[in-house]
C-alpha cells in the first residue's frame, strides 16, 4: 500500500495517509481520485483502473468526513512526492507502525484483514 507523509504547515503534519483529496464542485470520486494522483504523485491513472473498496464516515470538530479508498490496480509514470514530505510502500500488516489520523484508522483494518 502507498502511504504519503503529510508536509509540515498543515494541519495534522507529519501524520501518513492514503493519497487522494477534496472533491472539487460537480466532480465524481473517481475523477477527483484521478486529478490528485496527478497533482500529488505525478501518475496518470484511468477510471478503469480503479476499483472501489471501502469507505470511511468520520465526524471531526468542525465537519464531517466521508472518504471512499479505491484499489488503483495501474498507473503511468513514477510515483514522486509532490505535495507530500515522504511516501512510503508498506505491506497491510504493517500500517499500524505509521500514525495516521482518526478517519483512516478504520480503513486500515479492511486492508490488514482482505487484502
Amino acid at each position: 500500500m502507498l502511504i504519503c507523509q503529510r508536509p509540515q504547515g498543515k494541519q495534522l503534519a507529519g501524520l501518513w495517509e492514503f493519497p487522494g483529496g477534496k472533491l472539487e464542485a460537480g466532480e465524481t470520486p473517481e475523477a477527483c481520485l484521478i486529478r490528485e494522483l496527478k497533482e500529488e504523485l505525478g501518475i496518470s491513472v484511468t477510471q478503469a483502473c480503479l476499483a472501489p473498496f471501502v469507505f470511511a464516515s468520520h465526524s471531526y470538530e468542525s465537519f464531517h468526513l466521508l472518504m471512499p479508498l479505491f484499489l488503483c490496480r495501474r498507473w503511468d509514470g513514477f510515483v514522486t512526492a509532490h505535495e507530500h514530505e515522504a511516501l512510503a510502500w508498506v505491506k497491510p500488516d504493517k500500517l499500524l507502525d505509521y500514525p495516521m489520523p482518526p478517519a483512516d484508522a478504520p480503513l486500515v483494518a479492511y486492508l490488514r484483514d482482505l487484502i
